[in-house]
């Protein structure tokens, strides 16, 4: 581990960076931080957020995928916290507010009741008052990507902004089979199913709350919940339009503004 006076510096060099649209280099670079101070660093640079004035509405997981987990040498998933200022109102993506970003295509959770654990993805499936889809827009304060696990922790997941379409409630149909069309400027980029995150999209979110207890957080009644990418990220540029196509739960438009 490092000393708290590291966590402390590093998040402050994080939240320079959103502030500025500047990347900074990855603090793997000069630190060997673990896990646990990944997160600890994460938790200050949304300290910092929070005393901005923005709030806490949810989470979003991230890394559920087997490729990306073989990519950065991890077997789980990890987490970031969702702010209110990170909902995009509209279908414009403020582009004035990112570095680098990405799109990813997601099913999120709308929770009508917590989720106390121990939580199986029935459990997540019970407790959600309705499904939504979801263009998470990802970017990272980290020059070129240049990351590992410990620095996307760190950096809230790499998490930046998101679009969301209509809700509607929980489908009859497996969510684990709902497919998904991403295209950019009319032309598809990536397509997946819900099977690869986790297996199930449901079977994310029950990780996370079994996850949330160790650290004595919950998922509340209200949060939003962005189950993870049903396919690899698409790079994003001033001008594009994407367009997020699901089976059953909706479509999301969105453009990054120039």
């Amino acid at each position: 581990m490092v000393s708290e006076d590291t966590r402390e510096e590093l998040a402050e060099a994080l939240y320079g960076a959103l502030r500025e649209q500047s990347p900074i280099d990855r603090l793997t670079a000069e630190h060997d931080l673990t896990m646990e101070d990944a997160y600890d660093v994460q938790t200050r640079l949304i300290d910092r957020r929070l005393a901005d004035g923005a709030e806490i509405v949810g989470h979003k997981i991230g890394l559920t995928s087997d490729g990306i987990q073989e990519q950065l040498g991890v077997d789980e998933p990890d987490f970031g916290r969702l702010l209110d200022t990170m909902f995009v109102e509209g279908r414009e993506i403020p582009g004035d507010d990112l570095i680098q970003p990405r799109v990813e295509p997601e099913i999120g959770f709308l929770m009508e009741k917590p989720l106390e654990p121990p939580v199986t993805y029935l459990d997540v499936l019970d407790a959600t008052g309705s499904v939504l889809p979801v263009v998470e827009v990802i970017d990272s304060r980290v020059r070129d990507w240049d990351i590992q696990i410990e620095d996307t922790i760190a950096d809230n997941a790499s998490s930046a902004l998101y679009v969301a379409g209509e809700r509607t409630s929980v489908p009859e149909n497996d969510l684990s089979l709902e497919g998904v069309k991403l295209y950019k400027n009319g032309t598809l980029e990536s397509s997946g199913v819900g099977a690869a995150v986790l297996d199930h999209p449901a079977r994310s979110v029950a990780w996370l709350a079994n996850t949330l207890s160790e650290l004595d957080e919950t998922i509340e009644a209200g949060h939003l919940v962005l189950s993870g990418s049903l396919t690899p990220a698409v790079d994003l540029a001033p001008g594009d339009v994407i367009s997020v196509e699901f089976t059953s739960i909706g479509t999301v438009n969105a453009r990054l503004g120039q």
